[in-house]
C-alpha cells in the first residue's frame, strides 16, 4: 500500500542528518515511465517557500520524472542562498537519473527560516539514489514526517491500474492546500491535462475541505505523476474518482493525525444555496474556536454553531436554521430542539449538521477540536 505499488515507480526514504533524531528525512520518488505525465498544485499561501517557487516553474510542461523531498527545515525565507540550494539539489537529482533538472519537483517541510545545509542534502541525495527501489514507498513515507505520529499511505486498486499515495502533515491544516506534502503515483495513462483537472477536481473536495486550525502553510505541494506502465487508459471521470478516493483517505488520514486533537468533527451544510455558500459556512463553523473547545469539553453547545453561520455572507433566514450533533437535532427553527443532554461527544468521531433552508446544494468540513494537547505542541515546536 503505497506510492511504488503502481508499475514503473522506485522510491527511498533515508536519514541524512537533517533530523537530530538521526530519523529518516529525505525521499525520493522517481517515475521511469514510460510516460511521465504530471500535474500538480501548490499553496495559495502568497509567502511561499523557495521549493515551491522552484516547483511551479518545473510543472508547467506537465512532464515530471523525480520527486525529491526533505523534512527537518522549511527552506523558506532563506534568501537567494535558499533557492540556489533548491536548484542545487534538483540538479544533484538530475544528474544521478541523467534527466534534466527542470523534471525535478522539490519539497521541503519543517521550520520556517532554518537553512538546510546545502552539502548535507545533496549527500543525501546520492543516498536516496542508492537505496531506490520497488518497495521503497513506505520508507519515503517515513522520511517526510514532521510532527506526525503516523506516516500515511493509501491504494486505490482498479482493475488493470492503481493510484498509490503518500502525505504528511499534523498541523497547520486549512485550504488551500492543508499543510501538507502529497506524492500521488498511478500506472495508468493519464495525459497531463487530464492528470490537471482531475487532481484539481480531486483537491476542490479533500485536501482543501480539510480545516485544522485555520493556519495557512508555505510550504503546501500536492503532486501526481502518471507512468502510463499498465498501458491502461481509463475513462477521465474513472480516474478523477480513483483519485478523490485517494486523496480524500489521506485527507482524512491527516485530520486524524492533527496536533493532539480529541475529536473528528465532520461538519456537513445541507440545502445550501450554493456550494460555495455551503463551504463557507462549514468552514466558518471549523475556524470557530469557541466551538472547538466547546467539543474538547464534550459540551454539545449549538449556539456557537449559529454564531459561527452567522458571520458568512450565505443565503439564509437567521430565524429558520436547523443543527444537529451526532444526529441529534438541538437546534430547531433557530430554537431549541432535542435535549443537548442526550448527545455524547466522548467518542473520537463528531458530526455537525447544519440545514440552510435556501436551496438543495451540500459540503462537507472536516475539523477537530482545540486541545490542550495542540497548544502544548504548537507552543514547543521551535525546540
Amino acid at each position: 500500500m503505497s506510492i511504488t505499488h503502481p508499475s514503473g515507480f522506485r522510491a527511498a526514504g533515508v536519514p541524512i542528518g537533517l533530523k537530530s533524531t538521526g530519523a529518516r528525512d529525505l525521499a525520493l520518488v522517481v517515475n521511469d515511465g514510460p510516460h511521465h505525465d504530471s500535474a500538480s498544485v501548490f499553496t495559495a499561501n502568497r509567502c511561499k517557500a523557495n521549493p515551491v517557487l522552484w516547483s511551479e516553474q518545473v510543472v508547467r510542461d506537465g512532464t515530471v520524472r523525480a520527486i525529491v523531498l526533505n523534512s527537518g527545515g522549511a527552506n523558506c525565507y532563506t534568501g537567494a542562498e535558499g533557492f540556489q540550494t533548491t536548484h542545487a539539489v534538483a540538479e544533484r537529482v538530475a544528474d544521478v537519473l541523467d534527466i534534466g533538472a527542470l523534471d525535478v519537483v522539490v519539497c521541503s517541510t519543517g521550520l520556517i527560516g532554518l537553512r538546510n545545509d546545502r552539502d548535507t542534502l545533496l549527500a543525501g541525495v546520492d543516498t536516496a539514489y542508492a537505496a531506490l527501489s520497488g518497495d521503497g514507498g513506505a520508507d519515503a513515507s517515513r522520511a517526510i514526517m514532521t510532527t506526525d505520529t503516523v506516516a500515511k499511505q493509501v491504494l486505490v486498486e482498479r482493475e488493470g491500474w492503481s493510484v498509490g499515495g503518500m502525505a504528511k502533515g499534523a498541523g497547520m491544516l486549512a485550504p488551500q492546500l492543508a499543510t501538507m506534502l502529497v506524492v500521488l503515483t498511478t500506472d495508468a495513462v493519464v495525459p497531463a491535462a487530464d492528470l490537471d483537472r482531475a487532481l484539481r477536481a480531486a483537491t476542490r473536495v479533500s485536501f482543501d475541505r480539510l480545516d485544522s486550525d485555520g493556519c495557512m502553510s508555505t510550504n503546501d505541494t500536492v503532486s501526481v505523476m502518471a507512468s502510463g506502465a499498465s498501458g491502461v487508459t481509463p475513462d477521465v471521470a474513472d480516474f478523477t474518482a480513483a483519485l478523490t478516493e485517494a486523496c480524500t483517505d489521506l485527507a482524512r488520514q491527516l485530520l486524524a493525525d492533527a496536533e493532539g486533537a480529541d475529536h473528528e468533527i465532520a461538519i456537513t451544510t445541507r440545502n445550501a444555496a450554493s456550494e460555495d455558500d455551503a463551504v463557507e459556512v462549514g468552514r466558518s463553523v471549523a475556524r470557530s474556536n469557541l466551538f472547538k473547545a466547546a467539543v474538547f469539553g464534550n459540551d454539545p453547545n449549538w449556539g456557537r454553531v449559529l454564531a459561527s453561520i452567522g458571520t458568512t455572507q450565505a443565503a439564509f433566514d437567521p430565524a429558520d436554521l436547523d443543527v444537529a450533533i451526532n444526529d441529534v437535532w438541538v437546534c430547531r427553527n433557530s430554537g431549541n430542539g432535542e435535549d443537548p443532554a442526550t448527545i455524547d461527544l466522548t467518542p473520537r468521531q463528531v458530526t455537525v449538521t447544519i440545514d440552510l433552508k435556501a436551496g438543495d446544494q451540500q459540503a462537507t468540513v472536516w475539523t477537530n477540536d482545540l486541545t490542550h494537547a495542540y497548544v502544548h505542541e504548537n507552543s514547543a515546536y521551535s525546540s
